[in-house]
């Protein structure tokens, strides 16, 4: 078990449950695993570049998907709280090019909530989380890589 924990896959398996949380309601930072793991070696780079976009794209869907239905359900039964101001306000003015930001610490979720809650078209919002997602995760690469030569 303890090679496992130590493998190459543990750490795509720890990096994509991470990245996957991380974009959710939840608290995380999948950055740290990410960074961690380049600096240790033995995974290529775009390997964990695609599994962290990747998941932590799923976790900004599953967050728009909840949107969706928290609208459509508790609206219903009259139990319900709506997505921040601001982020309805960005929603409404930007579309789904304001899902670009989803990846930004604290606001990028209330983004992909409202996404959610106003119904935007599903396909451009993923394009747009994946695409603000893996500039993330390539600049953070990048950037360790320039901060170690």
């Amino acid at each position: 078990m303890f090679e496992f924990l130590a493998s190459q896959e543990a750490g795509l398996a720890g990096l994509a449950l991470s990245s996957f949380l991380s974009a959710t309601l939840l608290p995380g930072s999948s950055e740290v695993l990410l960074l961690l793991l380049l600096e240790q070696g033995g995974i290529p780079v775009i390997w964990l570049v695609v599994v962290a976009s990747l998941a932590n794209t799923a976790g900004g869907m599953s967050t728009f998907i909840l949107g969706w239905w928290s609208e459509r359900t508790l609206v219903k039964r009259g139990r319900y709280q709506e997505p921040s101001v601001q982020s309805l306000a960005w929603i409404r003015r930007w579309g789904a090019g304001a899902l670009l930001l989803s990846w930004v610490p604290v606001i990028g979720d209330g983004l992909c909530l409202a996404g959610g809650w106003l119904r935007l078209p599903w396909l451009p919002s993923l394009v747009a989380m994946l695409l603000g997602k893996s500039v993330r995760y390539i600049a953070l690469a990048y950037g360790l890589q320039l901060m170690t030569q």
